[in-house]
């Protein structure tokens, strides 16, 4: 009981630290600089929709896929803007243990990210890739597993093994870390989107200051966005050069809530949704 009440206030209070303290800290990987964004409330997910975890594009104009996290039905949600649900598609039995992202390829194949791992002890950790045929849907199964994990669960202090954000670019998926120990430290790793077993790549790390549970790139591929409690990073893509080494810029979102699921739906243009299924938009100035 202990431990099902930390899970469910931590968030909560990560929140309301990330509100607090603003902007992040530099720790010597750059200044950030802030990001000119207008953000406005533009619509809500129906009751039933209200746990969305993670937000990708869909082939149709203007409308987008989410799912909700683990204890949800494993079903894909299409949506329109500013929230009318127009597909479901059913996967079970496909499990979900704990999905928390997803992501769409150039070809429109959709990952889905049941990599979250609350306490570090997961043996099971995937990624879904699904392609529809017919209209029906086809799953192959990416396994993985950290490099860098060699207790499960390590100690408290070590616990930064959950995932809740990824995005794909030119055949590989990157995934950013959701640290649960004071250091906040999201670490990048990489592994190739095609079915089989792996051993994630270690690419990079950076103390941002909150958790990270979303992440996109946009069309042109020349930025990322990492969203956290409060707030949305920027990194410059940038061919061979480490993402964090790169220009940064910092958006806060102090009326988001608790958000779990962003997209870019242009260059310029993102969409975040919360966990209580409202719908924000983020229009560069």
């Amino acid at each position: 009981m202990l431990y099902l009440l930390r899970d469910t206030l931590f968030p909560v209070l990560v929140f309301l630290h990330a509100v607090l303290i603003g902007a992040p800290a530099n720790h010597g990987r750059g200044r950030f600089q802030r990001a000119h964004y207008k953000v406005q409330k533009i619509g809500r997910l129906p009751r039933s929709m209200r746990e969305s975890s993670g937000l990708a594009r869909a082939d149709t104009l203007a409308t987008f896929w989410t799912h909700g996290d683990g204890g949800t039905l494993a079903q894909l949600t299409q949506f329109g803007l500013p929230g009318a649900v127009r597909r479901r598609l059913d996967l079970a039995p496909l499990p979900n243990v704990d999905w928390e992202d997803l992501a769409r390829d150039a070809v429109g194949r959709l990952y889905i990210g049941d990599f979250g791992n609350n306490r570090s002890q997961r043996l099971d950790l995937a990624i879904y890739r699904l392609s529809l045929r017919g209209g029906r849907p086809v799953v192959d199964t990416i396994a993985f597993r950290y490099p860098d994990q060699r207790a499960f669960p390590p100690g408290r202090g070590r616990r930064n093994f959950d995932c809740e954000a990824f995005y794909w670019y030119q055949d590989s998926l990157h995934l950013f870390s959701k640290d649960r120990s004071r250091r906040q430290l999201t670490k990048h790793y990489v592994l190739p989107a095609r079915p089989g077993r792996y051993v994630a790549a270690l690419r990079d790390s950076i103390r941002l200051g909150r958790p990270i549970t979303a992440a996109d790139i946009s069309p042109d591929g020349r930025t990322v966005a990492l969203l956290g409690y409060g707030g949305v990073f920027f990194l410059t893509n940038a061919p061979g050069r480490r993402l964090f080494d790169g220009p940064k810029r910092f958006r806060a979102l102090p009326r988001t809530g608790q958000a779990e699921g962003l997209v870019f739906e242009s260059d310029s243009v993102f969409l975040v949704s919360n966990e209580r299924g409202r719908l924000f938009r983020g229009t560069r100035r």
